[in-house]
């Protein structure tokens, strides 16, 4: 089974707010997931505190165990400090 790092989607109509979960890369966007590593608010200021959480020590975890991130995320993770 191929694991990706990857968002999906959640929050309201206009209003959108992304997890960043672990899934099988066959799997829908906002599908079953296997684990929750963190949110992204693409809505709020890019210094507030919540835009971007992500727990290091999973992320850490599941790139060790071979689940490759998506593009977007990878993004996040650099700009967040875990890569």
């Amino acid at each position: 089974m191929a694991t990706r790092i990857r968002l999906a989607r959640a929050g309201r109509k206009k209003r959108p707010m992304y997890k960043v979960v672990v899934a099988n890369s066959q799997a829908p966007r906002d599908g079953n997931f296997i684990e929750k590593l963190g949110t992204y608010e693409p809505l709020l200021a890019n210094d507030h505190p919540n835009r971007v959480v992500l727990k290091a020590d999973r992320i850490k975890y599941w790139l060790g165990v071979g689940a490759k991130p998506s593009e977007r995320v990878e993004k996040l993770m650099k700009a967040a400090g875990v890569l």
